[in-house]
């Protein structure tokens, strides 16, 4: 940063990848499992350094509660990562299929759902009531799934090239995740460029990841637009991954300005290999009406607050559109109720480069929009067209939350708020629904039929689709069809522990009330108040002590987690 371009260092590195290559057609599957099992041991080690970097990047203060996203989105989520993916190898290596003895499922339309959550008992004792299932493709059975689960490591010695990964600048360990992605999942070695924001991490990656460096299979690199753009136009590059904007992957395809513009009209990319992309969007929260108490309108509505600003709102699947139904007896009470959660969210810096430029848009789209929070800086607009207006078609990337109203209650509301964020909304990469247990059993089928018609790569029901991405062997991405000249969110999946073929969405559902208010209702979970939520006070505390668990896995930490969250 700030210096000349220097093709050198990256010209060097390729060439370091390309003898990488020959050794990692050579390494061993079982020799592939311990080198996730080190990294796993070295992200534990140098966990406090990462979430120290993390702060520095997001200008958090170490006693903030807030510090506890970084924990939980960081090293928390590599552990996990690692560990499940190092279980998919074992199977591997001694020739099962990585779904052996793993009872599939089936999900609506006749596809295939494979259970991801919970795993094992810590998954029960620590996400109590949540669960997950990764749906594959309609026409997948369940013999074709178990065959195909592996992907590359199914045949370790055959290679794909090198694989160029641009790290996403808001959530630390996609660059990492995604870097483990290609080598796993596509075999392909890798040279991942950090996005400039994340570069205070660059010390932190290379200890964690010492193992892959020294083989030779993964290189790290810094720099910003233009070291990208040379890095992916690189004869030597097979493959492109990225996470970021539809704007920057339309740039990286088809080229900058009015040139690009002209490409991709005449459909002739100036990128000449493939490219994968995680990219963001508008992103809904359907609240379908129901008999709330109001209890339920406060937790909820903090539960929609921490859709939008957690990690300050600069999340690709950060909730933008909040659709209600107008008819609902409960509505205004329930936007009263966000607003508070908005107004008394933590305070936080506004991190990410460009967002006080797009908070200006929205207000200039928007002038009679409420600001809210510290500095009002939040900004909530309600009463939105129903279509063609800006803030259904452009993801703000800041903390910047719309509410449409649309009409009917019951089913019939659920039915055209399907319509709506499938046809109106930008991008879909993920989807939230709020259902008070009793209307889901009242509604039934169509219920479940709803859920199938939203598409989404990602779906949450009573939860947030983060715990899609934290998940470890949930699949992360765009709902599939997208196309170079039509991205939306994006092509292709990564996380996937499994290493899951044929993937069309991950399904989460978590608890509609939390503990101990669920048990008096009914309910049998034990969760309380998720320690991502926004204004949960032992956030940090949390998820220092989860962090610390997983990379141990020491019953002894069980009742320091529980103690924290239950004051939480």
């Amino acid at each position: 940063m700030g210096t000349p371009f220097d093709e050198t260092a990256i010209d060097n590195a390729l060439a370091d990848l390309s003898a990488g290559e020959k050794a990692w057609a050579a390494t061993s599957l079982r020799r592939r499992r311990e080198l996730l099992d080190e990294i796993h041991a070295r992200t534990g080690r140098f966990a406090e350094d990462w979430v120290r970097a993390a702060r520095t990047i997001k200008g958090l203060d170490a006693d903030s509660s807030l510090v506890g996203e970084e924990w939980m989105s960081g090293p928390l989520t590599l552990l996990q990562a690692t560990a499940a993916l190092s279980a998919t190898l074992s199977a591997l290596e001694t020739g099962y299929s990585p779904l052996a003895g793993i009872a599939l499922q089936e999900a609506p339309g006749g596809r295939v759902a494979v259970p991801i959550l919970p795993r094992g008992v810590y998954d029960r004792l620590l996400l109590n009531g949540f669960r997950g299932e990764v749906w594959l493709r309609p026409g997948v059975d369940a013999e074709t799934a178990r065959k195909r689960a592996g992907l590359a490591q199914l045949d370790p010695t055959a290679t794909r090239g090198i694989g160029a990964v641009l790290g996403a600048g808001n959530i630390t360990s996609i660059a990492p995740l995604d870097a483990l992605y290609e080598l796993y999942a596509h075999n392909r070695v890798v040279a991942l460029k950090l996005n400039p924001i994340t570069d205070p991490l660059y010390t932190v990656f290379e200890m964690v990841f010492a193992p892959l460096l020294e083989l030779g299979v993964l290189r790290i690199l810094t720099g910003g637009a233009v070291e990208g753009s040379y890095l992916v136009h690189h004869d030597d590059v097979a493959h492109v991954h990225m996470t970021g904007s539809a704007h920057t992957h339309d740039t990286i395809v088809w080229g900058p300005g009015q040139e690009g513009l002209e490409r991709k009209k005449e459909h002739r990319p100036l990128l000449d290999k493939p490219i994968t992309s995680e990219l963001g969007g508008v992103s809904p929260t359907i609240v379908v009406p129901g008999d709330w108490s109001d209890a339920d309108l406060r937790y909820q509505a903090q539960h929609v607050a921490t859709h939008r600003l957690h990690n300050g709102g600069y999340n690709c699947v950060a909730a933008q559109a909040i659709v209600l139904s107008a008819d609902w007896d409960r509505k205004d009470r329930f936007l009263a109720e966000l607003r508070t959660a908005i107004e008394r969210a933590p305070r936080r810096a506004a991190y990410y480069p460009g967002s006080d430029g797009r908070v200006a848009d929205a207000l200039a789209s928007y002038p009679d929009a409420e600001r809210l929070g510290p500095g009002a800086g939040r900004v909530l607009v309600e009463q939105l067209p129903r279509t063609d207006t800006p803030l259904l078609r452009t993801e703000y990337f800041s903390p910047v939350l719309g509410v449409v109203e649309l009409p009917h209650l019951g089913g019939a509301f659920v039915h055209h708020a399907v319509d709506f964020a499938n046809t109106e909304l930008t991008g879909t990469l993920g989807a939230n629904v709020i259902a008070h247990p009793a209307t889901i059993r009242r509604l039934g089928i169509g219920f479940d039929r709803a859920i199938e018609r939203l598409r989404y790569g990602a779906i949450a029901v009573n939860t947030w689709t983060g715990l899609a991405f934290l998940a470890p062997r949930a699949a992360w991405g765009a709902f599939p069809g997208h196309t170079l000249d039509d991205v939306q969110s994006g092509i292709g999946v990564v996380h996937n522990a499994f290493l899951l073929d044929d993937v069309e969405r991950t399904v989460v559902r978590g608890p509609f009330r939390p503990a101990p208010r669920s048990l008096l209702r009914g309910e049998p979970t034990l969760s309380p108040k998720p320690p991502w939520f926004v204004d949960n006070a032992t956030a940090a505390t949390t998820g220092r002590r989860l962090t610390e668990f997983y990379a141990s896995a020491n019953p002894a930490r069980l009742p320091g987690i529980f103690l924290s969250a239950l004051r939480g």
